[in-house]
This record gives C-alpha cells, sequence and structure tokens, in this order.
C-alpha cells in the first residue's frame, strides 16, 4: 500500500478539505472530461447532496464548486482572483474556465443543494452535469469527495476505494502489524521506511523540496492566525482567540505565575491558530483533513519552540511517520468526518501527531505504534456536529485538545517498551465500525449535537 506523504498532506484553503477542496477538485476534473468529450457544451449544472447539501453553505462547497468549474485549483488559489470571477459570474450568468468555450451558468438556478436521501457511495456526493444550447444533458458525472481532499469518481469508488496505482514500493505495508514487522526485518524505522517509499515513486529532490513547502505553509499558518483578530465569518460572531492568548502566555513570561499546565495553553494556541485561519478560508495543510488541520502543525511547534534539542532537520522524520500513521487510516477506516465522526479527523490526527512526536524523540516503531494508538482511542466515537454547519465551533477548540492528547499519548508510550493490550490496527477497525453505526445527524450533517443544542443557529 502506498498513499504518499503529499497525499496526505495536501496544500489547500479552508474551510473543509472534503466540502470545499473536494468539490472544488471534482469541478476540475469535470472541465478536463468537458475538454475531453467530442462535443462542445454549452452550459453547466451542480448539484449538491448528503453532507455536501446540508452544510454546504457553512463549508462554502457551492463557492468552491463554482469557483471549480471557473478553473480554480486549491493547490494555486488565488483570493483575489476568486473575488473578482465570482463577481463577473454572477453579474454574466457565465463562466470562462481555460479550453473550453463560454459556458452558461447561473448561481441561484444551476447551483442545486438537494436535501433528499444521500447517494450510494458517500455522504459527500455531487453530481456535474454539462448541456447543450438546449437545455439537455449530453455529460454527467458523480463525484464523492471521500475525506483530505481525495475525490473519486462513482465508477472509481464502485471499483474498490483503496485500489492502488503505481509501481510496487519497497515497503507495502497496509497495517501497523505489517508495518512493524517490516520495521524489525529490515531494521528500519518507519521513517526510513516512508522515505524509501516516497523517493522509489518521486525521488529523493522532490520529497526533500516538498516537505520543507509542507512545514512553511504550516508554520506561515500558525503565525498568520496568532497576529490576527476579528471576528470569523459565517454569522456565529466566534471572535479570534489565539492572538490574544498568545499575548497573554507571552506576558506572563518570566514571572512566578507560571503553573506547569500552562504548556497546553500554548499547544492550544497554535491549534486555534491554523483553525482560525482555516475558518477564514485562509491557506492551510490538509492533516489529515482541513477541519484536523491544527493538531500536527501544532505539534510540531510545541515541539520545537519547548522541547530542549528539537530542530527543523528532524521535521521531515515526523511528517513520514505520521503520513505512515495517516495513511493506514484512510486505508483501512476514514479519515472523514460526514463518513464517520470527528473521530476520523481529529483522532486520526491526534494518532499522527503522536507517531511523529514519539519518533522524533527517539520512539522505537512499537513505541510509535503504541502512541498513535493511544491517541485514536480515546478520540473513539467522537462526533462531527458543526453548529450552523461552519468548521469553528466546536472545530476549533478541539483541534486544541487533540494536540494536548496527540502529545500526552506519544510521553504516555515512551514511558513504556512499546508493548500494550489494543494494537493499533484494532483500533483502527474499531473507529471504522463506530463510524459505521454513527447516526448520521452526528456525521457532518448538523442535524444533531451541538449544532441543534445552540439558541438562534
Amino acid at each position: 500500500m502506498f498513499l504518499s506523504v503529499f497525499d496526505m498532506f495536501k496544500v489547500g484553503i479552508g474551510p473543509s478539505s472534503s466540502h470545499t477542496m473536494g468539490p472544488m477538485v471534482a469541478a476540475g476534473r469535470f472541465l478536463d472530461a468537458m475538454r475531453a468529450a467530442p462535443f462542445a457544451p454549452h452550459g453547466v449544472r451542480a448539484t449538491l447532496h448528503g453532507s455536501l447539501a446540508f452544510t454546504g453553505v457553512g463549508h462554502a462547497t457551492d463557492r468552491a464548486t463554482i469557483l471549480g468549474l471557473a478553473g480554480f485549483l486549491p493547490e494555486t488559489y488565488d483570493q483575489a482572483a476568486a473575488e473578482e470571477t465570482l463577481n463577473q459570474i454572477r453579474e454574466t450568468h457565465t463562466l470562462r474556465p481555460g479550453g473550453l468555450p463560454e459556458l452558461a451558468f447561473h448561481p441561484k438556478d444551476d447551483m442545486v443543494f438537494d436535501f433528499g436521501p444521500n447517494l450510494p457511495g458517500h455522504a459527500n456526493g455531487m453530481i456535474l452535469r454539462a448541456t447543450d444550447a438546449q437545455g439537455d444533458v449530453i455529460l454527467s458525472e458523480t463525484y464523492y469527495s471521500i475525506g483530505g481532499g481525495f475525490v473519486m469518481t462513482e465508477a472509481e469508488l464502485a471499483a474498490g476505494r483503496n485500489t492502488e496505482e503505481g509501481a510496487p514500493v519497497p515497503y507495502p505495508f497496509k497495517s501497523a502489524a505489517e508495518m512493524l514487522e517490516m520495521a524489525e526485518t529490515s531494521g528500519k524505522s518507519i521513517a526510513q521506511m516512508k522515505k524509501a517509499n516516497e523517493i522509489s515513486r518521486n525521488g529523493e529532490v522532490h520529497l526533500a523540496s516538498g516537505v520543507k513547502r509542507i512545514w512553511q505553509v504550516m508554520n506561515d499558518c500558525i503565525e498568520r492566525g496568532m497576529a490576527a483578530d476579528g471576528t470569523l465569518p459565517g454569522g456565529l460572531n466566534v471572535r479570534r482567540r489565539a492572538k490574544g492568548i498568545r499575548e497573554r502566555l507571552l506576558a506572563e513570561r518570566g514571572t512566578n505565575l507560571n503553573a506547569p499546565h500552562k504548556i497546553n495553553d500554548w499547544m492550544c494556541v497554535y491549534a486555534m491558530a491554523v483553525n482560525e485561519e482555516n475558518a477564514a478560508g485562509g491557506q492551510v495543510v490538509t492533516a489529515p483533513t482541513n477541519g484536523a488541520a491544527g493538531v500536527v502543525p501544532a505539534v510540531i511547534r510545541y515541539w520545537l519552540d519547548h522541547v530542549p534539542g528539537a530542530t527543523e532537520a528532524q521535521i521531515e522524520d515526523f511528517l513520514l511517520t505520521a503520513a505512515a500513521i495517516g495513511g493506514l487510516v484512510k486505508w483501512n477506516a476514514s479519515i472523514s468526518g460526514a463518513e464517520a465522526g470527528c473521530q476520523a479527523e481529529v483522532g486520526s490526527a491526534a494518532a499522527m501527531g503522536a507517531a511523529g512526536l514519539a519518533a522524533v524523540l527517539g520512539g522505537t516503531p512499537a513505541q510509535i505504534e503504541n502512541a498513535a494508538e493511544i491517541a485514536l482511542e480515546h478520540h473513539l466515537g467522537m462526533t462531527c456536529d458543526p453548529v450552523k454547519g461552519l468548521v469553528q465551533v466546536p472545530c476549533i477548540e478541539r483541534n486544541g485538545l487533540g494536540a494536548i492528547k496527540a502529545v500526552s499519548a506519544a510521553s504516555l508510550a515512551l514511558r513504556g517498551d512499546g508493548t500494550h493490550l489494543v494494537p493499533l490496527d484494532a483500533c483502527i477497525e474499531t473507529m471504522r465500525q463506530t463510524g459505521e453505526d454513527m447516526s448520521e445527524k452526528y456525521k457532518e450533517t448538523s442535524l444533531g449535537g451541538l449544532a441543534v443544542n445552540i439558541p438562534n443557529c
């Protein structure tokens, strides 16, 4: 099994990898399908289903789909150009993507929120259609945004979500048990095995430069979030808090008022800074999703700023180890809140952060696996119930607590020798089963939980 570190960590835009980035990617794929078609389309329509419909407005799904149909992609997103393009579309009711004729598109009529039953493949489904001059459908494709910015067509999903493509890799582990066995046999760390896999596909230079960019974008996001204040968009009137908390923490340095538990506040500041930026539609890195984007960078920043001996030279090992764990979760369960609740998002992120931290602190493969299991186990059953469909409450604070759990899990695992009762594979399977059994109203539909118990929302 091979999922690249660049699959788990994608540079994109907020507020959601599955509800914002995924639909934009799907729209881009549909443009390619229209370009390859033997006929010239005249117009285009989009229908959102399931969670994409129920929480689409709060997640900017409609906006992302329209921009995707206009030719925008998450990794090269330009906010100023996007605003100009949206204004043009509202005024002219046309799209002008490259390599295609001008397409008729009236946002009010051609962007449909279908609140009926989910499409059969996944809770995050959408159908894109191209029409001729008479309005008849000449091309149609169903897409599923399965979490973390990953998108599959209906046919791809039917063929098998985990169908693997590409040349074999040196260490093709599909489970934590296989990962530990290969590590013992080869004498390599998890990061070394993952690095060998990456290099076999994309080369060492690509890996080094790509990982450097991932951390740069993560850290820039933390810095922007800690410098910004004001109220987040969307109507909940949630105020940014990271800047104010950081300033108070800095003011208390060097005094006798610093209780040991204040280190938790620093972890929360780093994580909340990222997720406040995400909620504002800023540039973030999926880790493994946008809704959980703050956990991994917060753990890295905690390690760099507060742990003696930490060095940026080890960030590659951190991210490779984290990606290995995230890949196992995605391959064997889910990283989608709409499919399995927030246990699949913040829970997976905490497992990844715990594993990465255990690795750079000198943990053995067994200790690293133990750290990931502890972090994931204590998120089991966590629901996804965003108030008003916005990635703000409880999402922003939840990332801070996820980072704290990740650090605690790594520390606890490093106190042992890696021997433990519950294997990571069993925990991942439990998460999958729990998500399958979870009521749909607790899976990113905003039909249950906090979303219906907060007044005036």
